[in-house]
């Protein structure tokens, strides 16, 4: 059923992504929703493949592809929900073929990750993580677009793609509403780490933790800067895409050095 389940969200997602593109040239209404069901359909396909290669009877898996699967999966929910009041739609394009490589990295590539039972108050601290992660991630897809639409209203490049987004105020705004949910997420994890962990600092633990509050600190000043001195356009792309890339070797770095590299 792992393999079914993951091939026909591969399927899906990949379709709905192809549609996605060629909806740039030719809008249709009709097709929106055809899109939005093959994205439907292969997040519940998804879903049941991320909860098989997660759940053992003897605990749960939280290896780097499995985490991968899950954080994409989550990804996948965030934006068929958000899209349905905010104009969202372009960021498929990003997310859906980057949900179908995670879901077969999970369900066909190695195990690597330990099968482990975790107390009530880490699961909430790895919940947490996951959500702030997988926010993150659609703020930095949704600021590459931006620098794209920035460097297009520049050059007068405006068909195709850019004519497709919001107006520009609207793509910002939207950006730092992704950041601030992100960064009060990104908060209370770290604050869950400190309370629940054993030793933060441990060292298996010291690179990704001291990395995280790097990233919080760069999403912190960044945020500040918007509220004091406006910040926004390129200082926003930057610092966003500077805060992921520290996240994401935050975690998917230490771990592939420690589930991939050590134990390969």
């Amino acid at each position: 059923m792992l393999f079914i389940a993951t091939l026909i969200a591969i399927i899906a997602y990949s379709g709905a992504a192809w549609l996605q593109w060629q909806r740039l040239s030719t809008p249709d209404a009709g097709q929106r929703g055809l899109i939005r069901a093959l994205g439907f359909a292969a997040f519940i396909v998804h879903g049941y493949a991320v909860y098989d290669v997660l759940h053992y009877p003897n605990g749960i898996d939280l290896g780097t592809f499995q985490v991968g699967s899950l954080i994409a999966w989550v990804v996948v929910g965030i934006l068929l929900a958000s899209s349905l009041r905010q104009k969202l739609d372009n960021l498929f394009i990003g997310a859906f073929p980057m949900a179908a490589i995670t879901a077969a990295l999970a369900a066909f590539g190695p195990d690597t990750g330990d099968h482990r039972l975790y107390s009530g108050g880490l699961v909430v601290h790895i919940l947490l993580s996951l959500l702030a992660y997988s926010i993150f991630t659609l703020a930095a897809l949704h600021a590459l677009l931006l620098s794209r639409q920035i460097r297009a209203l520049k050059t007068h490049h405006t068909r195709g793609l850019i004519n497709s987004l919001p107006p520009l105020q609207i793509m910002e705004r939207l950006l730092f509403e992704m950041l601030w949910c992100g960064f009060i997420l990104l908060s209370i994890s770290l604050v869950t780490g400190f309370v629940f962990v054993e030793d933060l600092f441990a060292q298996h633990l010291a690179h990704k933790t001291l990395l995280s509050i790097v990233a919080w600190l760069v999403y912190a000043i960044l945020l500040a800067g918007r509220a004091t001195l406006g910040w926004r356009s390129h200082i926003a792309v930057r610092w966003t895409l500077g805060g992921f890339v520290l996240l994401m070797l935050a975690f998917f770095g230490s771990k592939i050095v420690v589930e991939i590299l050590l134990h390969g």
